[in-house]
């Protein structure tokens, strides 16, 4: 197995970097089995204000580029919420859980496992969850160079001008899986065992169909989604995985993305991410932040923003059960919180 990596591990909005990737985590547990009832989180409540906010980032793509998207964001939470918040981006997922573990960040943008596992180990609230398209689910991609060996019909093109077979165009899961059987010592591209579409559900599929991710796969890890689409776009490796389309994010600046490259499967329908904020804070606080950026997500300039960040088209309140469908899921293939 191959892990590739970046340069930069952490960068901090403005002239500051913080280093998030070291947070311990507490010494006491207060982990809970997956298995029991969904977590809502905590909170303390005669906590008073903190002077400052940190909002925890994990990394999508260019670090340097979110780095400068998150910073209306930033600042329409400052006004709205009278204390300065300042925006983080993480080394990785699992850094931001921690980070909020220690206090050094007190809102998370988070994907759903992680999500689960922050509020599971540290009481962090899961407040709100994204939006697109109109959906709080989404599933992961399977995608390929190679379709003639993974699609059992011609592909079509979708409505954003991309490829696809196996009746994957509508985005929606499960579609496809029947092909994952031809993976069997595939060149493959997936992120951190960490990532829900990028490892965990895809995973799991695979696992339906009797393939195990990390033995019977030629597997290579990378750090974002973008990464992993250009791996399979220039021949490095023959399937790629991915939330539900990655591809979007690069063809502007590489096209042939979109006549090189087939989506040929869809994993079970995903949670959407979200925002968590930490069980240090009182009830009162919590609940102003939620507000904060529900209402700045009904803006046209928040949703501009928050689309340039994550692709996020709007909030909506958390469903906790709905969230541990990833832990269940991550649980099924040996990777418990």
């Amino acid at each position: 197995m191959r892990i590739r990596t970046p340069l930069l591990a952490v960068v901090a909005t403005g002239l500051l970097t913080a280093s998030l990737a070291g947070c311990g985590a507490r010494d006491e547990s207060t982990t809970e089995s997956s298995a029991a009832s969904p977590c809502t989180g905590s909170s303390s409540a005669d906590a008073a204000d903190p002077s400052e906010l940190t909002l925890a980032l994990v990394p999508s793509g260019d670090a340097n580029k979110l780095v400068e998207t998150v910073k209306p964001l930033q600042d329409a939470l400052t006004e709205r919420l009278g204390i300065p918040v300042r925006g983080v981006i993480t080394q990785d997922y699992q850094a931001a859980v921690e980070a909020i573990g220690a206090n050094q960040a007190q809102i998370g943008m988070l994907p759903p496992l992680q999500m689960v596992q922050a509020c599971n180990k540290y009481g962090a609230e899961p407040a709100l969850q994204t939006v697109r398209k109109g959906k709080t689910t989404y599933a992961a991609q399977f995608y390929t160079n190679n379709p003639d060996k993974y699609c059992d019909d011609a592909p079509v093109t979708g409505a954003n001008g991309l490829l696809y077979c196996n009746g994957t165009e509508s985005g929606t899961g499960p579609a496809g899986l029947d092909s994952l059987s031809e993976m069997n010592g595939a060149k493959t591209v997936m992120l951190q065992s960490a990532s829900s579409a990028g490892f965990v559900f895809p995973s799991a599929a695979l696992k339906e169909a009797g393939i195990d991710s990390t033995a019977d796969l030629d597997l290579t890890q990378v750090t974002s989604h973008p990464a992993a689409v250009l791996s399979v776009n220039n021949g490095d490796d023959e399937v790629g995985v991915s939330f539900w389309d990655a591809r979007e994010t690069v063809v502007a600046d590489t096209p042939d993305v979109a006549k090189n490259l087939v989506v040929f499967a869809l994993t079970n329908e995903i949670p959407n991410d979200g925002v968590s904020i930490s069980s240090s804070l009182s009830p009162d606080l919590q609940q102003r932040i939620s507000d904060a950026m529900e209402d700045y997500a009904s803006t046209p300039e928040g949703v501009e923003a928050l689309t340039a960040i994550y692709q996020i088209t709007g909030l909506d309140k958390a469903d906790p059960a709905a969230l541990q469908q990833a832990q269940t899921e991550a649980d099924s293939i040996g990777l418990g919180n």
